[in-house]
């Protein structure tokens, strides 16, 4: 005796329902395209700001250096350095003798109880910087604390 074996066909899809699908598809692969364009934009600017961090000492022995030479090429060295930071987004904190402490920028790493009024900057110790208006590092300040 033989065996008859019923196969079901296989309904093929329709049209609107490929077009449908194919429609997800594509969204979704427009959606992967800009996730993927966003996460290669934020892994550039933190690896921006960590390298930046990293040559900010760099920067600060050579401007200690400058100080006491007062070389030309030096100086040159110095503004191209400034120059490429700038280019990146990053740019110093504005801090000088005379202004108030702001604890969002500054840092007091000393204090004294003379030569101003409360809470005044005295001496910038160390220059902050900030990259795309994001505080990197704080300016380290001499701040005026008065004893009571």
């Amino acid at each position: 005796m033989k065996k008859t074996t019923k196969t079901k066909k296989k309904e093929k899809p329709s049209v609107d329902v490929l077009k449908n699908q194919l429609a997800r598809v594509l969204a979704d692969y427009d959606n992967l395209q800009k996730r993927v364009e966003k996460e290669k934009s934020i892994y550039r600017q933190v690896s921006a700001a960590y390298l930046i961090v990293k040559l900010l000492p760099v920067l600060d022995m050579l401007e200690d250096a400058q100080e006491h030479l007062k070389d030309s090429g030096l100086a040159i060295t110095i503004k191209e350095f400034y120059d490429v930071l700038e280019s990146e987004g990053a740019e110093k904190v504005k801090v000088s003798k005379g202004m108030m402490f702001d604890e969002n920028k500054h840092e007091a790493v000393e204090t004294v109880d003379k030569g101003g009024k409360n809470g005044q900057i005295i001496k910038v110790l160390l220059s902050g910087w900030e990259l795309n208006k994001e505080l990197m590092r704080p300016a380290k300040v001499r701040v005026v604390k008065k004893k009571k």
